[in-house]
């Protein structure tokens, strides 16, 4: 009791030493806990912020992936399986298929597990001239695509023509001067129009399109096809040699020919998406690390400078403290306190500045850093955020205090009691 009541007596009779000591210990106090406060805050906007960002990419880019998936869908099959003996370049010249294969290849490759292909579409394409009119026509004959059993439905690239329907290439009905509902009479047999497709520069202008089954009756290839039409799966990342060798173990007697310019334009288009997204999160992360690592810069010059310099201060104000208590000192020794006991009441008197100062700098820290880090509103959870760095900081200004005044403690302690009350 007798330690502590004069710690409190000699702190109430020197106001002035004990409030620029306590003003000292909180600035080093506060200095570190708004330094660790705002880094921690920091942290944790930017967690919460690239998390955002992460899912509002992912979003962004799934939208975008899927938008560009449907564009780039518009560019059709870019896979032909055609018989092995089908020479392709009469295709190229002549926009017809001469060679054939049984129509139930498509349902064994659909069956098969194949994951490097999907959208199978079986068709017959054959040149021809259309009687009725006396004009050359591309006519193909196409139904619904087959799905792949193993695999999730997916949306056709090509809706399938009904029964007793047609649909005309831009070319065609222009020659024609024919509207949807119109009906018209090919090789004999009566067809409503369908639909009208927009011009497209290729040879799709000058293609009727009918149902497989009567497209099979008119050209007498019943349970027979000219090709089946796929589409190279994203998973295959283009190696159509891979492609090549799996359907060759699933259909024998076949060939693979890849349209190029669609496949191409597929591949660039998503690759791109998936670039932008991950550039975007890229940049947003580099920069919010940047700037991280800036402010962590500044705080490891700043935060030791300012310790080391409080630090010196509590020493020389503790050593001033010292010589004057002198005569102090030797009255206590007198009254029976012996070394320890000084020390005790010099140190506890540091501790009790160490405590109010760090508690006051903690404060002082604290609404620094909430002050200059406006972010802070939209953390929750704030005390598990910032309580780190306020113990911290009160627990620094407290060790700090001690370390600044333990050799004038100890000086103190080791006066001798005759010298000082001969002095006086």
């Amino acid at each position: 009791m007798k330690i502590v009541r004069l710690i409190w007596r000699e702190t109430w009779h020197r106001k002035v030493g004990f409030a620029l000591a306590v003003a000292s210990v909180a600035a080093a106090s506060a200095c570190l806990t708004g330094a660790l406060g705002g880094l921690r805050i920091d942290a944790r906007v930017t967690e919460q912020i690239l998390a955002g960002k992460r899912e509002a990419v992912r979003l962004a880019g799934a939208e975008l992936e899927d938008a560009v998936r449907r564009i780039t869908l518009g560019l059709g099959f870019n896979l032909l399986i055609l018989p092995a003996d089908q020479d392709a370049g009469e295709l190229h010249l002549d926009g017809t298929l001469s060679r054939t294969m049984p129509e139930s290849q498509v349902n064994r490759l659909a069956q098969s597990g194949i994951v490097s292909i999907n959208h199978l579409l079986p068709t017959v394409l054959r040149r021809i001239r259309w009687p009725e009119q006396g004009f050359s026509i591309i006519l193909q004959g196409t139904r619904g695509e087959v799905p792949l059993l193993h695999a999730d439905p997916k949306q056709p690239l090509l809706d399938a023509v009904p029964r007793g329907a047609m649909v005309l290439g831009a070319q065609i009905q222009r020659r024609l001067q024919a509207q949807p509902g119109d009906r018209v009479t090919l090789m004999g047999r009566e067809f409503r129009i369908d639909r009208v497709l927009e011009e497209r520069g290729t040879a799709d202008d000058l293609t009727v399109w009918i149902h497989l089954r009567e497209a099979q009756e008119l050209l007498g290839l019943e349970n027979l096809i000219h090709a089946i039409l796929a589409l190279e799966c994203r998973c295959a990342d283009g190696h159509l040699e891979g492609i090549r060798k799996e359907i060759a173990g699933i259909l024998p007697g076949t060939q693979v020919i890849e349209r190029g310019p669609a496949a191409l334009a597929r591949a660039e288009a998503r690759s791109k998406a998936k670039d932008a997204a991950v550039q975007a999160l890229e940049l947003e992360t580099a920069t919010r690390l940047e700037l991280r690592l800036q402010q962590e810069r500044v705080a490891r010059r700043l935060v030791p400078g300012v310790l080391v310099a409080v630090m010196v201060w509590v020493g020389l104000l503790a050593f001033t403290n010292v010589r004057d208590r002198r005569a102090e000192i030797g009255i206590l020794h007198a009254l029976g306190f012996r070394s320890p006991g000084i020390l005790a009441v010099f140190l506890g008197k540091w501790l009790v500045i160490g405590a109010v100062g760090g508690l006051a700098g903690t404060v002082i820290g604290t609404l620094g850093a909430l002050w200059l880090k406006p972010d802070w509103q939209s953390l929750s959870g704030l005390g598990h955020v910032l309580g780190p760095a306020m113990l911290t900081g009160c627990g620094v200004a407290m060790a700090l205090s001690l370390a600044g005044s333990w050799l004038p403690a100890v000086w103190a302690a080791r006066l001798d009691p005759a010298e000082l009350l001969q002095d006086q």
